[in-house]
């Protein structure tokens, strides 16, 4: 597939569309405001408990406001579906700018909800209904905006829809420095009053950024030369299911290595002992590893494809995280903590980055926006919204704190077996 694009290439059959890198930009600041949005809520957590969800029990407290994190991946499914339909009938710049829009009324919304205090349980019904809209507006936005993106440049969907993790690094670290930010150089009463949504307030200034610059984009070039399916969603259903299912397992190594790094605080402070403002810096080198090699590594998917980077990576999850973790368990540390980290941060670019291009080529145009969307958020309901309490139930049930590696190692066996199997679609056609 790579090769056959380099030819087309060569041939001077594809010539760059003018607006690809406007595209590379619009599609990258609604994917990182995604992220970050998801991220900060989590980083915010204990604050937010305390907060909106106010019982005798504090850990009761902390689950409720998971759960609350939980919930908004449950819309992701639906938001995949609607958005994805809609990109797929009325097009791609449409769904762009109405998923971007949602996201920003959900961030607004929990940027100035009144607290419990102030106006009792709306104030929790408030968070509730802000999470929601997020989660609808998360479904569609990964699946638009890199499809948009590989219709751009179908010569390098490869280097090009890698931007799309190279803004998750961002998203990662962004949210990771606001953290250690706000808990560094704020005293505790300036964060429970309104120091916690500072960070909200800053994603806000991202989207009207976002959202103008989708509005003034023309409609991707590929998307614009086919007749649009009139029932995407029932067409995907029909003749596209094994690449669906396909598509699903693909994303599960990428979405557990990134909440696997996400989780990392978590597991340092709890499990390990260490101080927040540790952990958050070693995220930081994780989503930086992320925003730099993204497009390397994307780049060369297109001269050698993408299955070699990703079975690659899934393998060597299998084989280095439980000794990894447990090496660091022996003698917990800021270097150690720091290295897993980086290698994480690694493995992880390596497999994220060449993904998007790959799941792309496994759909039609006609019906890639749903499919795309549908096999993401699929992947990262399941292996994304529940990671947290996976780990924490792993932890408890088998008293061990390497448990965290069972499900790593579970979602790379997954990934492995996947990418053979896109392989095998691909050599099909």
């Amino acid at each position: 597939m790579a090769h056959h694009a380099t030819n087309l290439e060569a041939q001077g059959k594809y010539e760059q569309h003018p607006q690809t890198w406007k595209a590379v930009i619009s599609s990258s600041i609604g994917n990182a405001l995604e992220w970050y949005d998801v991220l900060i809520y989590g980083t915010m957590a204990v604050i937010i408990a305390k907060l909106f969800f106010p019982v005798e029990n504090q850990t009761l407290s902390l689950l409720i406001t998971f759960a609350t994190f939980g919930v908004s991946f449950f819309m992701r499914p639906l938001g995949a579906i609607v958005i994805g339909i809609y990109s797929d009938k009325v097009g791609r710049k449409a769904a762009l700018t109405l998923s971007i829009f949602l996201m920003m009324i959900g961030t607004l919304l929990i940027a100035i909800m009144p607290t419990y205090s102030q106006i009792g349980i709306w104030a929790s019904v408030g968070i509730v209904l802000a999470r929601l809209i997020q989660g609808f507006s998360a479904g569609g936005e990964f699946g638009s905006s890199t499809t948009f993106l590989v219709e751009h440049a179908p010569h390098r969907r490869g280097f090009f829809s890698s931007w799309q993790v190279a803004s998750q690094g961002l998203s990662i670290a962004l949210a990771a420095i606001a953290g250690a930010s706000i808990y560094a150089f704020l005293t505790e009463e300036q964060l429970y009053s309104w120091g916690w949504r500072l960070p909200f307030i800053f994603g806000l200034l991202i989207g009207p950024i976002g959202y103008y610059i989708r509005r003034t984009l023309d409609e991707s070039p590929e998307f614009a030369e086919v007749l649009p399916s009139k029932h995407p969603f029932r067409d995907l259903m029909m003749h596209h299911k094994m690449a669906l299912v396909i598509g699903t397992g693909c994303v599960v190594m990428a979405t557990v290595s990134v909440y696997l790094v996400v989780y990392m605080p978590t597991y340092a402070v709890r499990q390990l002992g260490m101080s927040s403002t540790t952990s958050f810096v070693a995220t930081i080198l994780s989503g930086g590893i992320m925003l730099l090699l993204s497009p390397i590594i994307g780049h060369y998917s297109d001269k050698y494809g993408r299955i070699p980077f990703m079975f690659v990576s899934s393998v060597l999850f299998v084989l280095c995280t439980y000794p990894l973790f447990a090496w660091l368990s022996i003698g917990p540390g800021f270097l150690k903590l720091l290295v897993i980290q980086g290698f994480v941060g690694l493995l992880m670019t390596v497999y994220f980055a060449s993904m998007p291009a790959l799941i792309s080529e496994i759909f039609p145009v006609q019906v890639r926006g749903t499919g795309m969307s549908l096999s993401y958020n699929i992947a990262v309901m399941i292996f994304g919204g529940f990671a947290g309490v996976t780990i924490t139930w792993l932890i408890d049930v088998t008293g061990n704190n390497l448990a965290v590696t069972f499900y790593v190692i579970a979602g790379a066996f997954v990934s492995v077996i996947s990418t053979v199997a896109a392989r095998v679609i691909l050599n099909m056609r």
